[in-house]
């Protein structure tokens, strides 16, 4: 007897194994026996599903299709990700831990279905969650070693309604640790690397960096962060729930060729996630598609505002929290879409500083988006720029307005950037561990530091923690005045003079934005985004890789941004761009 066990550094091999034979038994069609947390299950043969069946590019609206008809069910859709994890895990690393039940969850939901009763489009369905999102069922670690096999006391409410709606948590996907707020320069953490299971992999370049002064085991091609695309990317489940502070939806998203919805601050609940700072932390889906991503949207989503969020309640919830409707091949006919060429495409100069622009491919596949866009019915406004880029004044331009994140922007180091994310994160991770309750491992970020110095040489901290440090020393009293005017700031440049200001000028639906360079706007204005994949660009011409090297090109997207609460009409908008350029290619080594 074989049993799947939860993923962990040193039995990822085993259970690779295990679960591949296990899988190669059903897709023969033989009686299996199952092991599952020391219970034995025997199982009956079930009717195959469609020869020409696949997880791969399978839509969760074809999912169902197939479920309803009866020519699939919800048990052999996770034995056809878990073969996948089998065969391809141990190449990229996409996950932490994997859930033990998930076949009796599967046939659980089956036995509902049979018995008429489907919860909804995502009955049945696999899906992972970000490991900085609680789940009692899985371990919470956030990647850090002080967490390692933590079970919070309470899941999360992304986690709960999804479960209600049907979801099955196939697995925690991996992270950058603790969402990538633990060490910036000079010992800047790689994105998709933390201390449980190290580096994650690009399923797009699955090969290690061998650059003189990044050969330390990290991915050759970006995987975007602090969440991670790998998984779904690569069809181990059918999406997965990242989160973003400064961009950490929409840049994996794009990194791995999928689409990734940033909703808008307080569309959805952030009760039972990690935080970085809440006044800009969100969750959202990661997807193959738009329709799915719509749906998991949907799901995620609360009918009501929830009490321990105080954020929640500022979008109300298409009827039945339903945003299939606006999933319409029409969608960009008559759209007003503005392209903003300063810091998109033209890079900026403030006080001596270049920001921004593209390179010639990135600028030559842009111009093929807005032609599609144009061809498509939109109405194009170029160049409809935002105005907070424009202003040459670095204390009035957003893009020179940083963050204050790196080592050297500690306390007296910190005026020309936003001390936000610092001191957001001592006041909010440390209210979250109190949350935790006695369970917690420590008890304040202050331990958590003092825990990672004690711990050095288990590997607690392989890149310091210049950003925990930074953010410790905030007095959460004294600064509080100097946090409120710096986030006065943000809204200005963000929003009153960005997003709004640009869509109001223009009386624009939206604009379009290359890759993930829209993120750090939306992050901030607190507005949605969506990326949907596009095209590749060549790295090629980098002449740092040695030679004989030939790194693979990097998938590119264009991102969606709108005001607040207007993530309907932005479905619309990115469904119709989708079905128009069908610009998504699966990673050609994962078939």
């Amino acid at each position: 007897m074989l049993a799947f066990i939860i993923l962990s550094p040193t039995a990822s091999v085993r259970v690779v194994i295990a679960v591949l034979e296990l899988s190669m038994i059903r897709i023969a069609h033989l009686a299996l026996m199952w092991v599952s947390l020391g219970s034995i299950a025997a199982c009956a043969v079930e009717p195959a599903p469609p020869s020409d069946f696949t997880v791969t590019e399978s839509s969760i609206p074809e999912l169902q299709e197939l479920m309803a008809s009866g020519a699939l069910t919800s048990r052999e859709l996770v034995v056809h990700y878990l073969t996948r994890i089998a065969v391809y895990e141990d190449r990229l690393n996409a996950a932490v831990f994997v859930n033990p039940n998930a076949i009796a969850e599967a046939e659980a939901l089956d036995a509902e279905r049979a018995a008429g009763k489907v919860r909804g489009p995502l009955h049945g369905i696999p899906v992972a969650l970000k490991d900085n999102i609680q789940t009692t069922h899985l371990p919470t670690t956030g990647g850090a070693l002080a967490f390692a096999d933590y079970v919070p006391p309470f899941e999360a409410t992304v986690t709960r309604n999804l479960r209600d709606a049907g979801a099955i948590i196939i697995a925690k996907a991996g992270l950058t640790e603790f969402a990538n707020f633990m060490a910036g320069s000079p010992n800047q953490m790689p994105g998709n690397y933390n201390a449980l299971t190290g580096f994650g992999f690009n399923p797009y370049d699955p090969r290690r960096d061998p650059r003189p002064g990044r050969f330390d085991g990290r991915p050759v091609l970006n995987t975007g962060g602090s969440s991670s695309g790998i998984g779904t990317a690569a069809s181990f489940w059918q999406g997965n729930v990242g989160t973003d502070t400064g961009g950490s939806i929409i840049s994996p998203a794009n990194a791995t060729m999928l689409v990734g919805i940033r909703p808008t601050l307080g569309r959805l609940s952030r009760w039972g996630i990690a935080p970085v700072t809440l006044d800009h932390d969100m969750a959202g889906p990661m997807t193959r598609s738009v329709a799915d991503a719509a749906v998991m949207l949907g799901a995620m989503e609360s009918a009501e505002a929830d009490p321990n969020d105080p954020a929640t309640g500022v979008c109300a919830p298409p009827p039945g929290r339903d945003y299939t409707p606006h999933l319409v091949a029409d969608g960009l006919l008559g759209a007003r879409i503005g392209v903003p060429r300063a810091y998109y495409h033209d890079a900026i100069t403030v006080a001596g500083r270049s920001l921004g622009g593209l390179n010639a491919d990135g600028a030559a596949l842009m111009a093929q988006a807005i032609a599609a866009l144009e061809a498509a019915g939109a109405v194009i406004v170029d160049p409809a720029d935002v105005p907070s880029f424009l202003d040459p004044d670095p204390q009035n331009n957003f893009a020179a307005w940083d963050i204050c994140v790196e080592g050297e922007q500690a306390k007296g180091a910190d005026q020309e950037c936003t001390i936000n994310f610092k001191y957001g994160m001592k006041r909010d991770f440390n209210d979250w561990l109190e949350g935790l309750g006695d369970s917690a491992p420590v008890k304040t970020l202050t331990e958590l530091r003092e825990w990672n110095l004690a711990h050095r040489e288990a590997g607690s901290m392989k890149y310091e923690q210049s950003r925990f440090d930074i953010s410790d020393e905030m007095d959460l009293e004294g600064d509080r005045a100097r946090n409120e005017v710096d986030m006065a700031k943000d809204v200005l440049l963000s929003r009153t003079r960005g997003i709004d200001a640009v869509l109001e000028e223009h009386n624009l639906d939206a604009i379009l934005t290359p890759s993930s360079m829209g993120a750090g706007l939306a992050a901030r204005a607190g507005t949605p985004i969506i990326v949907v994949p596009f095209g590749f660009v060549s790295r090629a011409g980098d002449s740092s890789f040695p030679e004989g090297f030939d790194p693979n090109p990097a998938p590119f997207g264009v991102g969606f941004n709108g005001a607040a609460c207007s993530e309907p009409r932005l479905i619309e908008l990115a469904y119709a761009f989708e079905q128009a350029t069908r610009g998504r290619v699966p990673p050609p080594l994962f078939p």
